[in-house]
């Protein structure tokens, strides 16, 4: 049957619609924002002001814009979304072809060590290694969830080049005298791409997830830093008075974590021959 065609995937038009528009919305912050994101209002009847004209997301309790200071809150979570992944793939990549070409022993210590790590809760385990630093902070955040979340990404490579390594191609290329590098890096890893961009781009919303909690808890994004989930835990105190200073940072998170996971189905629907039409 027919590959489904992208322009005519809904799911996957709709996720990526929802993550451009908050990503062109983020990277445009400093031109977006109607207010000083960290201004301070100077008299007290501007505090905690319903959504109106002049501030759409309304006010917090210092006065300061809401709509301001997501716009650019989304930038940190993004950047840590995507910048973590971007590790996460290349250390997970080199984990998984390791694994899967050379096999025995090494596939063996690392799987059981892979297993380690899944076997924990994700979000105890990165509470227990920050709390091993010094300070909290969003640098400590980013080497956590890598050095949580590139297990998957190691299980999904290994299981593709476990397939891979018997074709003929590959034995072609023993035959013709190819190392083992050039053999893991020219031929099996570039097939690969399709579950490991789908793995990737999904891993990309659970990023941002675990970065909110983290930063909710009071452990990432530390004053003045802005993320959706140090707004959240800002806000956590007014649901009953000022429900606005926590819905629309969270409503945010929730759209752009949507939109990613939609995109990432939508990719595997259109890589994946197993979900072709």
């Amino acid at each position: 049957m027919a590959r489904p065609d992208a322009l005519r995937h809904r799911g996957f038009l709709a996720g990526a619609a929802l993550f451009a528009l908050f990503a062109l919305a983020s990277l445009g912050a400093p031109w977006l924002a109607p207010h000083d994101p960290l201004g301070v209002a100077a008299g007290g009847g501007a505090t905690l002001e319903r959504p109106s004209a002049a501030h759409p997301f309304g006010t917090d309790a210092l006065g300061r814009d809401l709509l301001s200071r997501v716009l650019w809150g989304g930038r940190v979570s993004l950047v840590v979304g995507i910048g973590v992944e971007l590790l996460v793939v290349v250390l997970g990549c080199a984990i998984g072809l390791a694994a899967g070409f050379y096999g025995g022993a090494l596939d063996a210590v690392l799987m059981r060590a892979t297993d380690v790590v899944m076997a924990f809760p994700s979000l105890v385990l990165a509470i227990g290694l920050i709390a091993v630093f010094e300070r909290p902070g969003l640098d400590k955040v980013v080497v956590v969830l890598v050095a949580l979340g590139w297990t998957t990404i190691a299980r999904v490579v290994r299981g593709a080049v476990l397939s891979l390594k018997a074709r003929d191609y590959v034995q072609a290329a023993r035959a013709l005298g190819a190392g083992q590098l050039a053999i893991m890096l020219r031929h099996l890893l570039p097939n690969t791409l399709g579950p490991l961009l789908v793995a990737a781009t999904i891993g990309v919303g659970g990023n941002m997830v675990a970065e909110a909690g983290l930063s909710f808890l009071g452990l990432g994004a530390q004053s003045p830093t802005l993320s959706w989930g140090a707004l959240l835990a800002d806000g956590q105190s007014f649901l009953g008075s000022a429900p606005w200073v926590a819905v629309f940072p969270g409503l945010a998170l929730l759209l752009a974590v949507l939109g990613v996971n939609l995109l990432g189905d939508g990719l595997r629907d259109l890589l994946d021959p197993r979900f072709r039409e």
